[in-house]
């Protein structure tokens, strides 16, 4: 199987009766999880990444429903009764990615903002302010790859590995996105929603 992509723009706020609904689509566990985000403008993010999950499965496996996700040791998130499967999830003010494959896939998403000149001395010296964020997803991406050297990865940009391969991913103006892979098969295009498309 090729590595699909999805990303779902959230231009609006969801309503009540919206959250409501798509609180019952996913697994218990990962409903109580969201459920103890007090403020609800904060859930909406998660809940759009596991409904687009949802979708992207559906689209992918036929599957109706939303397999129990556990997480490794390392903390990245698998579906236990379906050790074939793959995927990962980034979200960010705005916007959701995820990505499905047969083989380990790390993405990130991050909405395009200012930089404040201590943070990207600290997280990026060296790096000019626009290109922050692409340098940020990448790093965040090959992190979420496999779940390992999270901190270093996220500390300084370390060269790409052997048999580790990063795409930059075009979505939505005002973001920057990318995913991380062991495949030398160049992604197809990112599958783009609204939020109104998702809900």
């Amino acid at each position: 199987m090729s590595i699909g992509l999805w990303a779902a723009r959230l231009e609006r706020p969801l309503s009540e009766g919206e959250e409501k609904r798509l609180l019952a689509l996913i697994p218990a566990a990962r409903r109580e999880r969201l459920l103890r985000v007090k403020d609800p403008a904060r859930r909406r993010e998660p809940l759009c990444a596991y409904l687009l999950l949802r979708l992207a499965l559906r689209e992918t496996y036929g599957w109706e429903e939303l397999p129990e996700i556990s997480l490794s040791a390392q903390g990245k998130p698998d579906f236990p009764d379906h050790p074939a499967v793959y995927f990962n999830l980034s979200h960010t003010g705005g916007a959701v990615l995820v990505g499905i494959s047969d083989q380990p896939v790390g993405v990130d998403i991050e909405r395009v903002r200012p930089v404040a000149p201590a943070s990207l001395k600290r997280l990026a010296a060296g790096v000019e302010e626009k290109d922050f964020f692409p340098c940020w997803v990448r790093r965040e991406a090959r992190a979420k790859l496999d779940g390992t050297d999270m901190g270093a990865l996220l500390r300084s940009e370390i060269p790409l590995r052997d048999g580790e391969f990063y795409y930059p991913l075009d979505v939505f103006p005002g973001y920057a996105a990318g995913m991380a892979t062991h495949s030398r098969e160049t992604p197809g295009p990112v599958s783009l929603y609204s939020l109104d498309e998702l809900t």
